[in-house]
């Protein structure tokens, strides 16, 4: 039996239900026509509920390859007959934005006449689970800049790494200082997961976020009946913690009476429930957390000074982010690769113009706000490449309105004049031998030159200089 003959005696929707790929084919006013049942199997909707629709309804805004698709009813008749490999995503019917390869292609009959563009939808979850999992194990290979899932390269974050370990190996309470947005809960988990405790329970208690009198509740538990609206006994954080290990973060804002009940855990092992009379003991390892000047806080009297030494018998201090702005390219380029795998946009890195302004961006918000800020520019971004118009707007006008560096002058080193500065940053070759002198450190170039680090970069790029 011939192929076409065969093919007449094989239902069309038979063949399209046997395929793995979604299919819709789309007439020339753009409404569906045919809707197979992998189309239904990746969205949920049935083909009742698609026909006559048009695909608008189907696809989000983040959809970069659906213009390249509606653009060839507009080039029906020019030539162009199909895109490729487009990377979409369809809004399923429980309002999942499902990642999907298409491939479009222009329908026409014998005659020549275009009767509408059929599409074939790839299903690219299993693809993107796969990415997300390449890129973490990627990150963890990358030992060097990366220890537990904490990226840096500078000599700070080294010495931390190597601090880690040791921290680990004791059951000595550890104190984690550093401003907000440092990490401290990030080195918290690493210290447990290394710990002879990974094994263990690890609690997290907000210290901050809670009145004393809920906290005390929720550290130690109650018995029945201790205050209204205690209907049963409920163990404390410290008991679900025992054998293993409770992270105490903003410890500092704790009231005077709380810390007295806090130091009785550290010298006996043992707790009372409130509401209890009996001692309950248990073993449990502390990993606490401020943000604030503990010692500071110890010599005006908000801070006991016994508990404080109990606390901080192996104290780590984070350095902020502007303290080590050689993490930031690296630091950037790990949020790249991780909202790239969560999102599946194909945003690859960050073109030169918005990293040097990043570097030179002080970080109050110090990681976490160098994260919000990728993610604002997955959001802004539709490239491939984050650039200076899709940083927030405070990165731009913090850095453009960045005083001088106050930084003393070396001996054998001296700080321009400023006649001299300008001269020299307009002359093209000189400023190029600087920067060579100093191993394209920016920072350190417009210190010796008594400028900002924003001066330099505008320099460079006004030269067209490359590294």
């Amino acid at each position: 039996m011939k192929t076409r003959d065969f093919l007449k005696d094989v239902s069309a929707a038979l063949l399209l239900d046997t395929m793995a790929e979604g299919v819709i084919l789309v007439d020339t006013e753009g409404r569906i026509r045919v809707w197979n049942q992998a189309m239904t199997d990746i969205t949920g909707y049935t083909a009742e509920e698609a026909l006559n629709r048009t695909t608008e309804w189907l696809r989000s805004a983040e959809c970069m390859g659906a213009e390249k698709i509606f653009a060839l009813f507009k080039s029906r008749n020019t030539g162009e007959s199909c895109v490729n490999g487009c990377e979409c995503r369809i809004i399923a019917k429980n309002g999942e934005k499902i990642p999907v390869m298409v491939n479009a292609r222009v329908m026409r009959s014998e005659q020549g006449k275009t009767f509408g563009i059929l599409q074939t939808i790839t299903d690219f979850r299993p693809v993107f689970s796969l990415r997300e999992e390449i890129a973490e194990m990627a990150s963890r290979l990358q030992s060097e800049d990366n220890f537990a899932g904490i990226t840096g390269k500078s000599p700070l974050m080294q010495r931390i790494f190597r601090l880690i370990p040791l921290a680990a190996e004791s059951d000595a309470s550890v104190m984690i200082l550093g401003e907000s947005g440092t990490g401290k809960e990030l080195f918290a988990n690493a210290i447990q997961q290394l710990s002879n405790r990974k094994d263990g329970p690890f609690i997290k208690v907000n210290c901050g976020a809670l009145p004393e009198s809920l906290l005390e509740s929720e550290l130690f538990g109650h018995e029945k009946g201790a205050f209204t609206g205690a209907i049963k006994r409920r163990i404390g954080r410290f008991e679900a913690a025992d054998k293993g290990t409770i992270f105490l973060d903003e410890i500092a804002d704790i009231t005077p009476a709380m810390q007295v009940k806090l130091l009785r855990v550290l010298q006996n092992g043992e707790l009372q429930r409130v509401g209890g009379e009996s001692l309950i003991k248990v073993d449990v390892r502390i990993i606490a957390a401020t943000n604030k000047d503990l010692a500071k806080e110890v010599k005006e009297g908000k801070f006991r000074e016994d508990l404080y030494y109990r606390l901080r018998v192996f104290p780590i201090s984070l350095p902020a982010l502007r303290e080590r702005p050689e993490d930031i390219p690296l630091l950037s380029q790990h949020f790249i690769n991780r909202f790239s795998a969560r999102t599946g946009r194909l945003i690859s890195g960050i073109e030169r113009g918005a990293l040097n302004l990043m570097m030179a961006y002080p970080w109050p918000g110090n990681v976490r706000e160098l994260e919000n800020a990728i993610e604002y520019a997955f959001v802004v971004c539709q490239a491939r490449i984050i650039e200076r118009d899709h940083l927030p707007a405070e990165i731009s006008a913090e850095t453009m309105s960045a005083p001088m560096p106050t930084t003393a002058p070396t001996a054998n080193r001296p700080v321009r004049t400023s006649i001299e500065s300008k001269r020299l940053l307009r002359d093209s070759a000189r400023l190029s031998e600087l920067l060579e002198e100093n191993l394209w450190n920016k920072a350190e170039v417009a210190r010796i030159l008594g400028v900002s680090r924003t001066a330099v970069w505008k320099w460079i790029q006004r030269h067209k200089l490359k590294a």
